[in-house]
């Protein structure tokens, strides 16, 4: 019996900070999908091709089977295999949907949800610009903002110094802001795990909604001994890249929120194996979604209309250059909350034109923080 999505034909598309896979099948459906393994396109892009003599002739339709087959080829595994994987399986699943004519969120159990609540994602390198953005967020209709506390020269800071600074920007936001803002709270693994302590007890009284990432992702041991100590939710998972690392987490790291990327944690028929052992254990999804780009982003919204434990989903601005014109239309995004299209597959397209004349950008490489002794930075 002939399949309507065997593959004929993979393209890959690196640009910026961004690596997108196009796969056609026979009969000329095409699917999409998108890595986020943001610091090395160009070196997921080359994960991708390495696929594509598998690729060719694989049925779309067999997305377990397929998934397997790339993870467990050679035995290796990280983020580049991560990305690669999640972006291929992510086209697959729109291949499915377009050959069923019905969008991915259908296929993947319906909706549990009409909409995906949208938490914008805040910088505000000083306090003033956190204050004028956070305000802006909640203007524009979102109930939930996630911060990035700490700013540029934080790591040149002595311990009280940053407490100090860090406790004030969060008091006056929530002052600023009131009580019916949900604010997330990311640390970007800068801290070790007695200092975070420290500081996320000096939080906990101006209420956040989490904690993300006080200390570097290496161990589940510390991340759960800086969750033994404190009261205040906390929220891991953005760099893991498969249901075996997030089962470590989900079982010993004391979250309350678990935040799977699906353009590096295997797409749709892993991430939602995570949200479910997640769900299982009584934890909220607050995905990785910054700086995704139109396609990631779009996938996790037709998957967080059906995942039942999916609490928010991070958010930036995307009618904005270069994001926009990597793809020929952005995901809807209405008073805060995010809406999947209602037509066959994710409903995007690549725009070829943009990627003919943008090359890709690698991060590797790039200057870390170092301390005034010449030391780097936790990261």
């Amino acid at each position: 019996m002939k399949s309507a999505a065997r593959i004929a034909k993979v393209e890959v598309f690196a640009a910026g900070m961004s690596c997108f896979v196009r796969l056609t099948t026979e009969d000329g459906i095409q699917g999409v999908g998108e890595s986020t393994a943001f610091a090395y396109p160009n070196a997921v892009a080359e994960v991708i091709r390495n696929f594509e003599p598998f690729l060719i002739g694989a049925d779309a339709h067999d997305v377990e089977q397929n998934w397997l087959k790339m993870y467990r080829a050679l035995g290796w595994r990280g983020l580049m295999l991560g990305g690669a994987i999640s972006a291929i399986d992510q086209a697959m699943w729109d291949i499915r949907a377009r050959v069923f004519e019905t969008p991915v969120w259908h296929l993947l159990g319906g909706r549990s949800r009409k909409a995906v609540r949208g938490m914008k994602v805040v910088w505000g390198n000083t306090k003033e610009e956190l204050l004028r953005d956070s305000l802006m967020a909640q203007k524009e209709g979102y109930t939930a903002i996630k911060i990035i506390l700490h700013q540029h020269d934080h790591h040149l800071m002595r311990h009280a110094e940053k407490i100090a600074d860090l406790v004030d920007r969060m008091a006056s936001l929530r002052d600023a802001v009131g009580n019916t803002l949900d604010i997330g709270v990311e640390l970007h693994r800068n801290m070790q795990p007695g200092n975070s302590v420290a500081l996320i007890e000096e939080l906990m009284p101006f209420r956040p909604l989490f904690v993300e990432d006080p200390i570097p992702p290496d161990s589940v041991l510390s991340f759960a001994e800086v969750s033994a100590k404190v009261k205040t939710p906390m929220a891991a998972g953005e760099r893991n890249t498969s249901i075996y690392e997030f089962r470590e987490y989900i079982e010993h790291a004391g979250l309350a929120f678990v935040r799977p990327d699906i353009g590096i944690a295997g797409g749709f028929t892993h991430v939602r194996k995570i949200c479910a052992m997640a769900e299982a254990h009584h934890q909220g999804i607050l995905p990785h979604a910054v700086p995704s780009g139109a396609i990631a982003t779009m996938a996790h919204i037709h998957l967080g209309i059906t995942v039942p434990n999916w609490e928010a989903q991070e958010h930036i601005d995307q009618n904005v250059d270069p994001v926009q014109q990597m793809v020929k239309r952005i995901p809807l995004v209405k008073d805060g909350w995010l809406y999947p299209f209602d037509e066959p597959g994710l409903g995007m397209e690549i725009n070829d034109a943009f990627f003919a004349t943008n090359p890709p950008v690698t991060m590797h490489g790039i200057n870390p923080d170092l301390r005034e002794d010449g030391s780097v930075a936790l990261r």
